[in-house]
């Protein structure tokens, strides 16, 4: 049976075997948010299943490829899609494809989402800047045997979203004239959305923002020792909040409908970023 590190080997062999550059960033984009990939230019398209070791994408609105190209001056490989712990992939599969990025020379991830707002001061269709995550999904992408090859038994975890990144997105945002929140996310198991009563506790815990992703890819960057930058888009009030019952659909919607502003925003981020 493969070790991590052999299935990571093989899986950046096949992409760089596919590429015509060094990429110099990634980007994961979430739920009504993969739009941005058609920005890049000179595109090289991959989809998850021709990659060795790769699992399938299969949540909605979610193209499931690699698209590599230029993007704001930079060599980017974007992720029109991802891996969710609740589609039932455990979270080695997660890990692998930021462990990928890694081997591929990539000196950053940029991470994104769709996500719920917990804190009473935002509204739909802010963008929230993500300075530290709770893990809530009763799962961690490390536990098992720890390949050295990867990274540390015991990894910290203190700078998982790197301060510089942070600093860049605002500066960004402030020339945009783009609000940008702050805050907290938490990342919950799903796929069944939060009951009330949870999103009540999220919040006195501490939480801003709650999603079903992103926690696992920054666990998985951070033991391999690659810089994160997170930003959410709050495509919806968590459970209870407005009064209203939540669905895909709508979480689909929003981010469809704020995505030109999410993609000019994240464009010039990611020339901004101090690589």
């Amino acid at each position: 049976m493969s070790t991590p590190s052999q299935m990571v080997r093989e899986s950046a062999d096949f992409l760089r075997s596919r590429l015509n550059a060094q990429p110099d960033l990634a980007l994961v984009l979430g739920s009504g948010l993969g739009d941005l990939a058609n920005e890049i230019e000179n595109p090289v398209y991959i989809p998850y299943q021709e990659v060795p070791h790769f699992p399938v994408s299969t949540a909605p609105g979610h193209a499931g490829r690699f698209v590599f190209g230029r993007l704001s001056g930079r060599m980017v490989l974007c992720m029109q899609g991802r891996f969710h712990y609740y589609e039932g992939h455990d979270m080695a599969a997660i890990a692998l494809p930021v462990r990928v990025i890694k081997a591929l020379g990539c000196r950053a991830l940029v991470l994104t989402n769709a996500a719920g707002g917990v804190n009473w001061d935002f509204s739909v269709g802010d963008f929230m800047l993500i300075t530290d995550h709770i893990n809530f999904m009763g799962a961690n992408p490390l536990r098992g045997e720890n390949d050295e090859a990867i990274g540390p038994r015991f990894c910290d975890m203190t700078h998982v979203y790197a301060p510089e990144f942070q600093q860049a997105a605002r500066q960004v945002a402030a020339e945009q004239g783009i609000p940008l929140r702050e805050g907290v996310y938490l990342g919950y198991m799903g796929p069944s959305f939060e009951t009330p009563a949870e999103i009540r506790a999220f919040r006195t815990l501490g939480a801003d923002a709650v999603g079903m992703s992103t926690v696992p890819e920054a666990i998985a960057a951070s033991h391999c020792g690659l810089p994160v930058l997170g930003v959410s888009l709050i495509t919806n009030m968590a459970a209870g909040m407005a009064g209203k019952r939540l669905s895909g659909e709508e979480v689909i919607e929003i981010a469809n409908r704020r995505g030109p502003v999410f993609q000019a925003f994240i464009r010039q981020v990611v020339g901004a970023l101090p690589l």
